[in-house]
């Protein structure tokens, strides 16, 4: 288990592609137990995109716009959850694929692997951008064992999805109102 960070504090979150810094920003910390990490990305977050090679698909914002997201990361998952909201309330659910959190002193690492799940408020979900995977390889934006691991987790979820079995359910009653600071 990891040494957990505090609530009211904030965390680095970087996306690291091919072993370097691709995008940051930070996130408020609003739980954490050493093994589930929330955090939430608040409208008008500033973001920084180091220069890389490959260029980030947000690289030309200058701050995260529109929306509030709790986030929810799991130690040893290949995904992480979120939840949406805007000024009028909760828009959705959304799992992230992305590779398992690494934890650093000062915040977490992280790289999104392209495929996505977007869960209504009723429950009903949807796959998203499963058309960016075959290019996402071919380009090597992802690697052949990153997108075992998303296909993997991908069934786990939707399977867990199936079956109503939600490990997140916890933070249903989560609004942003109830982040600290």
């Amino acid at each position: 288990m990891a040494e957990p960070f505090a609530g009211g504090s904030d965390v680095r979150v970087r996306e690291v592609l091919h072993g370097a810094e691709w995008a940051s920003w930070d996130e408020r910390v609003v739980g954490d137990d050493g093994t589930v990490l929330a955090t939430v990305k608040a409208d008008g977050t500033p973001m920084v995109f180091p220069p890389h090679p490959v260029p980030h698909p947000w690289g030309h914002l200058e701050a995260w716009t529109g929306t509030t997201v709790l986030k929810l990361r799991r130690s040893g998952d290949w995904y992480s959850v979120w939840k949406f909201f805007d000024a009028s309330g909760l828009l959705s659910w959304y799992v992230n694929f992305e590779t398992p959190v690494v934890r650093t002193a000062d915040g977490v690492d992280v790289n999104d692997l392209q495929l996505d799940i977007v869960i209504a408020p009723d429950g009903a979900w949807r796959w998203k951008d499963v058309q960016d995977l075959a290019p996402s390889l071919a380009s090597g934006r992802i690697t052949h064992d990153e997108l075992l691991a998303t296909l993997a987790a991908a069934a786990e979820v939707a399977d867990l999805l199936d079956r109503g079995d939600r490990w997140w359910s916890a933070w249903d009653g989560w609004v942003p109102s109830d982040s600290p600071g």
